[in-house]
């Protein structure tokens, strides 16, 4: 993907202290509720976010060619399907606007009155979700998986290597950070019977993906190319798609997950735009058989976006437990994106496709208590000598991600989630 050129600002007239993941090379969307109500669509910049519907209100987008406010919203949804140019169009104008030399700055103290702390703000899932399909892509998390439960076989089954394994999930179950989840119940085997119990999760767990976003829809019975698939994408957040293991390891065959993955999946609320990750694109891992023609890329890369995991246990401090790269991924978004349309699936704007747990190479890079504890047989030890091989009641799960290179700093926020018990 080639990014447009924006004129970035050397310094804004808003503060933003140095180590913010809402840099000026930032710009990220969310969707928030106001104090006094009504939906917003909102730009962070700093520790402040930018009412966008005011700024269309006064007139500071004569460009954008939208019958009505598209920026009034509780979703992305109507701002993204106005495509590609307007995307472009807005943050630039976001930029100028915002540009401490700018030739708009007679206009400062009115625009200071659409800046509000993030603090005071209700986020919301930032697009209304109608698929949500979850990818398998991480050579390093399937093969630990593999070893776990086929010690005697193949790590990686036969497929995995020609197709971006995936299912499709649930997006109604899909909710923002800080919205608690509650422990799932469902059918388990218990070890060494051979007849099923019902009863809450006991190895309940985390696990540590991105998302990208869907923004330009394909026509059902098209396909998307492999080397036009980046054009779709409008952003991507982080995404935890929590997991019942034991519940999984019962229900899984013939058919994958259903139960284990439906209760709950949790998503950052804000969306980090293709254009803004650009200055981060790298190499992606070599791809050994080489794969079928219509999943090879000419320009083969992926974004080296640095990923941790925090884990806060009851009332005890957090503590990180891991620290992965988005960059490990075998199987790039353009190759997800490509396969999922080659049979004619129409994507629609707003759909959302997950990686699928991020692992890295060394043991503190393992993206699920899973692999971290090895099954449970290696429990993670916490200060104050606290254990855990799965997760518990009240344990606080926290993702976060940035990139940062040459002294720019382009951040996702968080995603944060208390764990409650089973009702």
């Amino acid at each position: 993907m080639s990014a447009p050129l924006f004129s970035v600002p050397a310094k804004s007239w808003v503060e933003i202290p140095d180590e913010s993941d809402f840099s000026l090379h930032n710009l990220p969307y969310a969707v928030a509720r106001l104090p006094k109500g009504g939906s917003i669509v909102v730009v962070a910049v700093g520790n402040n976010a930018l009412n966008l519907s005011r700024l269309f209100k006064k007139g500071y987008f004569p460009g954008l060619n939208a019958n009505k406010n598209p920026f009034r919203s509780t979703s992305l949804n109507s701002f993204i399907a106005l495509g590609r140019p307007a995307w472009t169009y807005v943050r630039q104008r976001i930029l100028d606007v915002l540009d401490e030399q700018s030739d708009e700055l007679k206009n400062r103290k009115d625009v200071e009155k659409f800046l509000i702390h993030q603090q005071l703000l209700t986020f919301l899932l930032p697009v209304n979700i109608g698929n949500y399909t979850d990818f398998y892509s991480s050579m390093e998390h399937a093969s630990n998986v593999g070893k776990m439960f086929r010690p005697d076989g193949d790590a990686l089954l036969p497929n995995w290597k020609h197709i971006p394994v995936g299912y499709h999930g649930r997006a109604s179950s899909i909710v923002v950070s800080g919205y608690p989840i509650r422990r799932p119940k469902g059918q388990t085997l218990p070890d060494g019977t051979d007849q099923p119990v019902f009863g809450p999760c006991r190895l309940l767990d985390f696990e540590l993906e991105m998302a990208f976003i869907v923004g330009q829809p394909n026509t059902m019975g098209d396909s998307v190319s492999v080397d036009r698939a980046e054009e779709h994408i409008f952003g991507m957040t982080i995404f935890n798609d929590w997991s019942a293991r034991d519940i999984q390891k019962w229900e899984y065959v013939p058919l994958g997950p259903f139960l284990a993955k439906n209760f709950a999946s949790s998503m950052s609320p804000w969306v980090v735009t293709m254009d803004a990750l650009q200055p981060f694109r790298t190499e992606a891992p070599a791809q050994h058989p080489e794969v079928l023609p219509y999943l090879k890329e000419k320009q083969r890369g992926t974004y080296d976006i640095q990923l941790f995991v925090d884990l806060k246990p009851g009332q005890h401090r957090p503590v990180t437990i891991c620290r992965s790269n988005f960059k490990y991924l075998y199987w790039t978004m353009a190759q997800q994106l490509a396969h999922h349309t080659v049979g004619g699936c129409n994507m629609q704007v707003g759909d959302v496709c997950a990686s699928g747990t991020i692992s890295g190479p060394t043991e503190d890079s393992f993206g699920s208590m899973l692999e971290l504890s090895w099954k449970g047989t290696k429990p993670l030890v916490l200060e104050g000598g606290i254990e855990r091989k799965f997760l518990q009641d009240g344990d606080v799960v926290v993702m976060r991600a940035f990139c940062e290179k040459e002294g720019i700093r382009v951040g996702f926020g968080s995603v944060e989630t208390e764990i409650l018990p089973a009702h």
